[in-house]
């Protein structure tokens, strides 16, 4: 028998400011990134997904935004270990989920998506989790969209 398990992504305020810090560092000192390091931009937050099982198979996604505008969630390969490494662009997984709401939409409309990069994309964090106990992100926020005016999962199925 299989059952539904809805994983909330979490914000990781603590590797959001280790970052936002490496930027801050490089730009006081004049310095230049490493080749193919991934600075945390202006408008991007690290959350993090911790799977309490690894043998999970992808449901769906649920992502709300309270007003209009466009998130994108990108994941990090299981090669990125935070404490002991800058993030490098390589260690960007493909594709990434975008979401979002237009101005014209009614207030209760569901986000729209390209569905199939979705889909693929969550299928990918369910083969990751089979390696890994938790697995980080960086969510872009554009458009008017905010940490305040999001709120996303993912739910897999598992078995019992």
């Amino acid at each position: 028998m299989s059952t539904e398990l809805e994983l909330p992504f979490r914000p990781d305020n603590q590797l959001t400011e280790v970052m936002r810090l490496r930027v801050q560092s490089l730009q006081q000192r004049g310095q230049k990134r490493q080749d193919g390091e991934r600075l945390l931009l202006p408008n991007e937050a690290v959350y993090r997904l911790d799977f309490p099982k690894q043998s999970l198979r992808f449901s769906h996604w649920k992502v709300q935004l309270a007003q209009p505008g466009r998130l994108t969630i990108t994941a990090t390969s299981q090669l990125w270990t935070p404490d002991l490494t800058n993030l490098m662009t390589r260690q960007l997984l493909e594709p990434a989920g975008a979401f979002w709401r237009s101005p014209h939409d009614a207030g209760d409309s569901t986000v729209q998506c390209y569905e199939a990069d979705a889909h693929e994309f969550g299928e990918r964090i369910a083969e990751q989790a089979k390696v890994r106990k938790v697995m980080y992100f960086l969510f872009a926020f554009a458009d008017g969209c905010s940490p305040e005016t999001v709120d996303s999962s993912i739910t897999f199925t598992t078995d019992s």
